[in-house]
């Protein structure tokens, strides 16, 4: 299986790749043509799929977002050609091809073809929805630049939150990065984060805001924890997940470690029951992340409780103004 793959402007695409969309789209799925065709055509990057022999086997389109996101859509294989991987190898060279540019890949998915895309590394991120009158979700990759170099590893749904047992290492912030908004974009319940501080690089960026904000207002048992040892950072300079605390009081929850309890000397963040990101020092991005380790995660859900029944509020962040 060796697929050649060919980047167009809508204005230079072959026919090619409008009869292979409208096979499986328009003839097959019965998607009215007048909502296959649409105005996205004109701003995408179109890519044809070629086999060994010089056909035509499968179609894609990639195209930036208002919210500094990519997105993959319109990605079909025809009928006779399934079953052989095509899909999977288009969708890794679709990754590839984002990742230089873009830490996070969104893309609306058909139900049934949601193992298709948790296999390359996406996760579900909405209810079901209509479209076209066929079920889809939302689904999103947040760390296309750490999935890249391990594909041939044996991992069969990386980077999803209670299936992926397998470590990254990381020795980058950028992966740490990465894998900070990868786990915390897919906790249900419960975030906890504990470190010396709220680094602004770490967890000042607007997707972790956003996704925090989301997790808090998912449901009445929602919980975010942040335990740390020093407030000043967070006083000096606006950060925002304390701009968010601040709105949603009850929801997340910010203390200080007191100095006089025995602190874990390794910073982590928790997510659910399942998942965790355990760096070995407090000032280098260094260490490993799970997203299905249960076992580890109780014995840090253990020390992080220790910890939190000791810890103060912080009196400075609590009489800033909003």
């Amino acid at each position: 299986m060796s697929l050649r793959f060919r980047k167009y402007s809508w204005q230079l695409a072959p026919q090619a790749i409008k009869e292979i969309r409208a096979a499986v789209f328009i003839d097959e799925q019965r998607v009215p043509p007048d909502l296959e065709w649409d105005d996205t055509d004109e701003i995408a990057d179109h890519f044809l799929a070629l086999d060994a022999n010089n056909t035509p086997v499968a179609v894609a389109r990639l195209y930036p977002s208002v919210t500094d996101t990519i997105r993959i859509g319109r990605m079909a294989v025809l009928k006779p050609y399934r079953g052989l991987g095509y899909g999977q190898e288009l969708l890794r060279h679709l990754i590839a091809e984002a990742s230089a540019d873009f830490d996070e890949i969104c893309l609306s998915a058909q139900v049934a073809a949601i193992p298709f895309y948790q296999r390359a590394g996406f996760h579900v991120c909405s209810a079901p929805y209509d479209d076209a009158g066929i079920e889809h979700v939302d689904m999103r990759c947040l760390g296309p630049g750490l999935l890249v170099n391990q594909w041939d590893s044996d991992r069969t749904r990386p980077l999803l939150l209670g299936e992926d047992d397998q470590a990254w290492l990381f020795e980058h912030e950028d992966n740490l990065r990465m894998l900070i908004d990868s786990l915390a974009g897919q906790a249900q319940q419960r975030l906890w984060i504990y470190d010396r501080h709220l680094d602004h690089e770490l967890y000042g960026q607007i997707r972790l805001r956003e996704m925090i904000s989301a997790l808090a207002r998912r449901h009445r048992l929602s919980e975010v924890r942040i335990l740390i040892h020093d407030d000043k950072p967070l006083v000096k300079k606006r950060h925002l997940l304390v701009e968010l605390m601040r709105r949603l009081p009850s929801k997340i929850e910010l203390r200080l470690v007191h100095s006089d309890y025995p602190a874990e000397e390794h910073p982590f963040m928790l997510a659910d029951r399942e998942g965790l990101i355990y760096r070995h020092r407090f000032d280098k991005p260094e260490g490993l992340a799970k997203f299905a380790d249960r076992g580890h995660v109780k014995r840090l859900n253990d020390v992080f409780q220790r910890m939190w029944d000791t810890a103060r509020p912080s009196r400075e962040l609590r009489d800033l103004p909003l």
